[in-house]
Protein backbone atom coordinates (compact mmCIF):
# COMPACT_ATOMS: atom_id res chain seq x y z
CA UNK A 1 0.00 0.00 0.00
CA UNK A 2 2.53 2.60 1.15
CA UNK A 3 6.01 2.13 -0.16
CA UNK A 4 8.42 3.53 2.44
CA UNK A 5 12.04 2.67 1.90
CA UNK A 6 14.91 2.74 4.38
CA UNK A 7 15.95 6.29 3.45
CA UNK A 8 12.43 7.70 3.86
CA UNK A 9 12.08 5.98 7.23
CA UNK A 10 15.42 7.41 8.40
CA UNK A 11 14.35 10.95 7.39
CA UNK A 12 11.03 10.53 9.27
CA UNK A 13 12.83 9.33 12.43
CA UNK A 14 15.32 12.25 12.33
CA UNK A 15 12.54 14.82 11.83
CA UNK A 16 10.49 13.22 14.64
CA UNK A 17 13.42 13.33 17.07
CA UNK A 18 14.08 17.00 16.21
CA UNK A 19 10.42 18.06 16.44
CA UNK A 20 9.24 15.92 19.38
CA UNK A 21 12.52 15.60 21.24
CA UNK A 22 14.26 12.48 22.51
CA UNK A 23 12.58 12.73 25.93
CA UNK A 24 8.98 12.53 24.61
CA UNK A 25 9.77 10.10 21.78
CA UNK A 26 8.71 6.85 23.60
CA UNK A 27 5.33 8.37 24.51
CA UNK A 28 4.80 9.54 20.93
CA UNK A 29 5.73 6.09 19.57
CA UNK A 30 3.28 4.42 21.97
CA UNK A 31 0.50 6.80 20.90
CA UNK A 32 1.29 6.23 17.22
CA UNK A 33 1.22 2.46 17.80
CA UNK A 34 -2.19 2.65 19.46
CA UNK A 35 -3.60 4.74 16.60
CA UNK A 36 -2.19 2.35 14.00
CA UNK A 37 -3.74 -0.58 15.89
CA UNK A 38 -7.14 1.12 15.94
CA UNK A 39 -6.93 1.90 12.23
CA UNK A 40 -6.06 -1.75 11.50
CA UNK A 41 -9.01 -3.00 13.58
CA UNK A 42 -11.44 -0.68 11.79
CA UNK A 43 -9.97 -1.67 8.44
CA UNK A 44 -10.29 -5.40 9.24
CA UNK A 45 -13.88 -4.91 10.42
CA UNK A 46 -14.75 -2.98 7.25
CA UNK A 47 -13.07 -5.61 5.05
CA UNK A 48 -14.96 -8.42 6.83
CA UNK A 49 -18.27 -6.64 6.25
CA UNK A 50 -17.52 -6.11 2.56
CA UNK A 51 -16.48 -9.78 2.16
CA UNK A 52 -19.73 -10.93 3.81
CA UNK A 53 -21.81 -8.75 1.48
CA UNK A 54 -19.95 -10.11 -1.56
CA UNK A 55 -20.47 -13.71 -0.38
CA UNK A 56 -24.20 -13.10 0.14
CA UNK A 57 -24.51 -11.57 -3.33
CA UNK A 58 -22.68 -14.54 -4.85
CA UNK A 59 -24.92 -16.99 -2.98
CA UNK A 60 -28.05 -15.20 -4.18
CA UNK A 61 -26.73 -15.30 -7.74
CA UNK A 62 -25.94 -19.03 -7.48
CA UNK A 63 -29.37 -19.75 -5.99
CA UNK A 64 -31.02 -17.96 -8.93
CA UNK A 65 -28.92 -19.99 -11.39
CA UNK A 66 -29.73 -23.26 -9.58
CA UNK A 67 -33.43 -22.44 -9.50
CA UNK A 68 -33.44 -21.58 -13.22
CA UNK A 69 -31.55 -24.78 -14.07
CA UNK A 70 -33.89 -26.85 -11.88
CA UNK A 71 -36.93 -25.37 -13.62
CA UNK A 72 -35.34 -26.10 -17.01
CA UNK A 73 -34.69 -29.72 -16.03
CA UNK A 74 -38.22 -30.12 -14.67
CA UNK A 75 -39.65 -28.79 -17.96
CA UNK A 76 -37.51 -31.21 -20.00
CA UNK A 77 -38.22 -34.18 -17.73
CA UNK A 78 -41.64 -33.79 -16.08
CA UNK A 79 -42.30 -36.09 -13.12
CA UNK A 80 -44.55 -39.07 -13.78
CA UNK A 81 -47.41 -39.74 -11.40
CA UNK A 82 -48.14 -43.31 -10.19
CA UNK A 83 -51.69 -43.70 -8.84
CA UNK A 84 -51.48 -47.13 -7.26
CA UNK A 85 -48.98 -49.78 -6.25
CA UNK A 86 -50.34 -52.02 -9.05
CA UNK A 87 -49.42 -49.41 -11.64
CA UNK A 88 -45.95 -49.16 -10.13
CA UNK A 89 -45.51 -52.94 -10.18
CA UNK A 90 -46.60 -53.10 -13.84
CA UNK A 91 -44.11 -50.31 -14.69
CA UNK A 92 -41.33 -52.28 -12.96
CA UNK A 93 -42.34 -55.44 -14.86
CA UNK A 94 -42.27 -53.52 -18.14
CA UNK A 95 -38.82 -52.19 -17.24
CA UNK A 96 -37.49 -55.70 -16.54
CA UNK A 97 -38.91 -56.86 -19.88
CA UNK A 98 -37.05 -54.07 -21.65
CA UNK A 99 -33.83 -54.96 -19.84
CA UNK A 100 -34.31 -58.61 -20.80
CA UNK A 101 -34.78 -57.67 -24.47
CA UNK A 102 -31.60 -55.55 -24.44
CA UNK A 103 -29.45 -58.23 -22.80
CA UNK A 104 -31.07 -61.26 -24.41
CA UNK A 105 -31.94 -62.77 -21.01
CA UNK A 106 -35.34 -63.97 -19.88
CA UNK A 107 -37.21 -61.73 -17.42
CA UNK A 108 -37.71 -63.36 -14.04
CA UNK A 109 -38.83 -62.53 -10.55
CA UNK A 110 -35.33 -61.47 -9.40
CA UNK A 111 -34.93 -58.99 -12.25
CA UNK A 112 -38.10 -57.21 -11.26
CA UNK A 113 -36.94 -56.88 -7.65
CA UNK A 114 -33.63 -55.40 -8.77
CA UNK A 115 -31.50 -58.39 -7.77
CA UNK A 116 -30.51 -61.73 -9.29
CA UNK A 117 -32.57 -64.95 -9.11
CA UNK A 118 -29.80 -66.67 -7.12
CA UNK A 119 -30.27 -65.72 -3.44
CA UNK A 120 -26.56 -66.29 -2.71
CA UNK A 121 -25.37 -64.00 -5.49
CA UNK A 122 -24.38 -60.40 -4.79
CA UNK A 123 -26.90 -57.78 -6.00
CA UNK A 124 -25.93 -56.18 -9.28
CA UNK A 125 -26.21 -52.57 -10.35
CA UNK A 126 -29.43 -52.21 -12.44
CA UNK A 127 -27.75 -49.65 -14.73
CA UNK A 128 -24.89 -51.93 -15.82
CA UNK A 129 -25.51 -55.08 -17.87
CA UNK A 130 -24.36 -58.35 -16.33
CA UNK A 131 -21.43 -60.14 -17.97
CA UNK A 132 -21.99 -63.73 -19.13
Amino acid sequence: MFDIGAMELLVIVIVAVLVIGPKDMPLAMRSAGRWIGKVRKVSAHFRTGIDAMVREAELEDMEKKWKARNEEIMREHPPTMQTSSGAQASAEAAGSSLIAKDTGAEPHEGARAGGSADPGAAPSDPDTPEKA
